[in-house]
């Protein structure tokens, strides 16, 4: 029993003895009390004050007034307005904290055979382009929400679907036939994806300089209409159309240049710390979701313009018609989502799909969710589109055409390297062999991009700042990590001087130790809430909250100096729960800790 559900109940019991009322459960969950005012906890009594027929200060003295007789946790209350709020006995934080630090995974839920399965879509490059700043803000996004569901107790499947397919892949192909005269990643001592990369770039210069040449060479050419009768664009969807037709050549050199890309994403993600339990490919799943909405067609769902294209008319649910096969019968966008839904839905018992994408996507996952579930995915109605807002640098947006995007593994590289940097500026490697300051360089300047990442509420647009998110002061990570190092120096310096944790029930735990027990027992409520809101930022700054509630108290309250040797075991407690949930907490984010810094 939590001190919350223990005033919770206490209130429940006051509210139907005093009123006959038995009061909705969400009425009784506690608050932190406003730093302004006296107390631990605060009851709204505003739900009760209508059935009592009494004012809501008069409620509150009474609801008060029974806590003070029948609950012992209670030492005393006052009231505002309608706000009731009590001051929790000394000895009874001592008691929480000795059952939180009894649990090593103290508001983590473990998941059951019969628990929710709940597949999280996130990544979703391209093979034609390495991993950006914006894939980056998507993957730690992505793989936080699901160690954030995991901890609700769901099951979880992470999974990613890769573009393998399309005008865009053959743009990539035919430059490197073109201009790149048989390299391979191995020859030019690059990552393949960075290759490829280049490559769609190439495309998109020459492409770029033959429309102009055009134009120029006859000034009634329209830009649209030079562009439309482009001899390399030509040549792009030509390869498309074989592609589509199963050509060797054409198929083997895709299979060739895609697999460079598979190679250097994978060590992207390796480096960033995200993984996936499965991973399909849209050149698997388009014919699957034409043979779904064929299905569809034959069923009425879907009807046929005399061009033969296949369309959904979804008027009725105030949206427009969308065309879901092409005249030539070749799919779009949604046709290959649908198709991944089925094999999704054949692979895994899915009882919830969240797909984590864009907010420019939005309308496109009101469609796909209602053209699901009239297909008969029974999660197709209630799916969930994860809308996060775009990350933009302090100079403006990125451009993958024109290579003007920030890179992922040079970010990272950039992030790792100025983390070294200021370690040594500041002097906090001294001591520290090379192996040992590059390896708290990695996990700094990593946990730094996350965090900077991640804290932000996913729904808004922000801008990343990379000399910000280094600070080691501040609501960053690295604030936070060294935090939890400074915690793991006290826990390594109680233990040589030979201190271990006693018996500290009778300590009453003063303003400092008191305010972060109650943080630390609120995990459970955080976690569960962040994983209703769909919101690791919450997770972030609970983190931060933590780091900075620990701090003060350091500040504050001697702990290897202090004689009293159960004062000391409770401080000592205090400080190995904290470090463990900061480690913990982060984790969550997909950042590592430092032993020290």
């Amino acid at each position: 029993m939590t001190v919350d559900t223990i005033i919770g109940s206490a209130v429940g019991a006051a509210v139907k003895q005093l009123y006959g009322i038995d009061a909705a459960p969400n009425t009784l969950v506690p608050q932190p009390t406003r730093k302004e005012f006296e107390g631990n906890l605060t009851i709204v009594v505003f739900p009760w004050v209508k059935a009592a027929r009494k004012a809501p200060e008069a409620v509150g003295k009474e609801i008060g007034d029974y806590l003070l007789e029948h609950e012992p946790a209670v030492e005393r209350y006052n009231v505002v307005k309608g706000f009731l709020n009590l001051v929790i006995r000394p000895t009874v934080w001592s008691q929480v904290l000795a059952s939180v630090a009894a649990d090593a995974d103290y508001g983590f839920r473990t998941a059951t055979d019969g628990s929710p399965l709940v597949m999280v879509e996130y990544s979703s490059p391209n093979t034609n382009k390495p991993l950006h700043l914006g894939h980056v803000r998507n993957n730690l996004l992505g793989y936080s929400l699901a160690e954030i569901l995991k901890a609700c107790g769901n099951r979880v499947v992470k999974t990613n679907i890769v573009n393998d397919r399309g005008i865009h892949i053959c743009k990539s192909m035919l430059a490197w036939q073109k201009w790149h005269n048989g390299e391979t990643p191995e020859s030019l001592g690059v990552k393949g994806d960075h290759l490829i990369g280049d490559c769609y770039v190439d495309f998109d210069k020459h492409y770029k300089a033959e429309v102009s040449a055009m134009m120029e060479a006859d000034k009634t050419l329209s830009k649209e209409a030079a562009e439309a009768a482009s001899p390399l664009m030509a040549e792009a969807r030509d390869m498309l159309r074989r592609w589509e037709a199963k050509d060797p050549e054409i198929r083997g050199l895709w299979e060739m240049m895609n697999n460079w890309v598979y190679a250097g994403f994978d060590q992207t993600y390796k480096r960033m710390g995200v993984d996936f339990d499965k991973i399909y490919y849209e050149s698997q799943t388009y014919l699957e979701g034409k043979e779904k909405v064929l299905e569809g067609l034959e069923k009425g769902i879907m009807y046929r313009k005399d061009d033969g294209s296949v369309w959904a008319d979804l008027t009725d649910a105030g949206l427009d018609h969308k065309l879901l096969l092409r005249a030539d019968g070749t799919s779009v966008y949604m046709t290959q989502d649908i198709g991944t839904a089925k094999l999704r839905f054949a692979d895994f018992p899915i009882d919830r799909m969240i797909y984590v994408v864009g907010n420019e996507q939005n309308y496109h996952f009101q469609v796909l969710s209602l053209l699901l579930d009239r297909l008969g995915f029974k999660w197709g109605k209630d799916l969930v589109h994860f809308s996060y807002g775009m990350v933009e640098l302090p100079e403006g947006k990125m451009k993958s055409r024109e290579g003007t995007v920030v890179d992922a593994d040079d970010l990272m590289a950039e992030m790792v390297a100025t983390a070294r940097e200021v370690a040594v500026e500041q002097g906090r490697s001294e001591g520290m062999t090379d192996a040992e300051i590059d390896e708290i360089a990695e996990i700094v300047g990593l946990g730094a991009l996350k965090y900077f990442l991640l804290k932000v509420d996913p729904r808004k647009n922000m801008t990343f700042n990379p000399k910000e998110s280094i600070d080691f002061n501040g609501n960053t990570g690295p604030f936070i990590q060294y935090s939890y190092a400074r915690i793991r120096s006290v826990v390594r310096r109680a233990a040589e001087q030979g201190y271990v944790i006693g018996d500290y029930s009778a300590v009453e735990p003063g303003e400092k130790e008191t305010a972060l027990i109650q943080r630390l027992a609120s995990l459970p409520q955080l976690i569960a809430e962040a994983g209703r809101s769909y919101s690791p930022a919450l997770i972030a700054n609970y983190a931060y909250d933590l780091a900075k509630e620990y701090n003060q108290f350091y500040h504050d309250c001697p702990i290897l100096r202090e004689d009293d040797a159960a004062k000391r075991s409770l401080r000592l407690a205090l400080s190995e729960v904290t470090a463990r949930t900061i480690k913990a907490t982060l984790g969550l984010l997909g950042i590592r800790v430092p032993e020290r810094m």
